[in-house]
């Protein structure tokens, strides 16, 4: 009973955000899927796929593509995942995204069409999955996104990031109250920096990446399987009486000053 507590088998999950067999999302489902789930995941567009294809299709993966800045897609892709297995037990979001202009200058200066569509892929666009997945999850679940340390203090060059995880990790708290009553958990899973094509995004990324090796207690870098089994803990059984939480996989980076 025990190990099946801990286990994703016979679990149905939706996975958004897959990029490369580097990124977070591939990590996650390619852990939720050695654990005996089925997983439908996401790529941006067809210009992803081929990127994104060679991985997911021989570990059994069901891919489409999504990109939620496109009205229709976000409600295709859940739809489609719940034609496909009659419900839903987890939802992974790891869909983050700045026009590079806003993204690499001073917050202060950032246009306010870039703030508002940094703010809709990369935080409104959990709200929607919340609402568009929790009435085919009749058993409850859980609903991660991931956010990352510059929400709650200032790192150099994640500039436009920050406010905009500061603010999804406020959505997760409000998500977990309205869906706490349908037995849904929600939560904010914040890595440490590990390169991704999105954080390669970040100006000065390689700097980051150091500075969070000089203050991880454990005098690492986190790894994509570390990040993945958290996630594949909040997903399962065992986090049953975990809600609302923003949790850290980052070598003990958060606790330093």
């Amino acid at each position: 009973m025990t190990a099946k507590l801990f286990s994703l088998a016979g679990k149905k999950g939706l996975i958004l955000g897959v990029a490369n067999d580097s990124s977070i999302a591939f990590g996650c489902a390619r852990l939720a899927r050695a654990q005996g789930a089925d997983v439908v995941v996401s790529c941006l567009n067809d210009k992803a796929r081929r990127f994104v294809e060679p991985h997911t299709e021989p570990l059994g993966m069901h891919l489409m593509h999504c990109d939620v800045e496109v009205p229709g897609e976000l409600e295709a892709i859940v739809n489609h995942a719940v034609e496909r297995f009659g419900q839903l037990d987890f939802v992974i979001h790891s869909i983050a995204w700045a026009p590079l202009a806003d993204l690499h200058g001073n917050v202060v200066d950032s246009s306010r069409e870039g703030f508002s569509r940094a703010m809709s892929v990369s935080c409104h666009s959990f709200a929607e999955l919340g609402r568009l997945c929790a009435p085919h999850m009749p058993d409850g679940g859980a609903m991660l996104s991931m956010t990352y340390l510059g929400s709650g203090e200032v790192v150099p060059n994640y500039g436009l990031m920050g406010p905009v995880k500061a603010a999804l990790e406020s959505l997760v708290r409000y998500m977990a109250m309205e869906l706490g009553p349908k037995n849904i958990r929600v939560h904010a899973v914040s890595p440490g920096p590990i390169l991704t094509r999105a954080g390669s995004g970040i100006a000065h990324f390689d700097e980051l990446m150091a500075t969070a090796l000089g203050k991880a207690p454990l005098q690492r870098l986190v790894t994509l399987d570390e990040i993945a089994q958290l996630s594949a803990f909040l997903c399962s059984d065992a986090a049953s009486g975990m809600t609302g939480q923003t949790i850290y996989v980052d070598g003990g980076v958060h606790a330093m000053d």
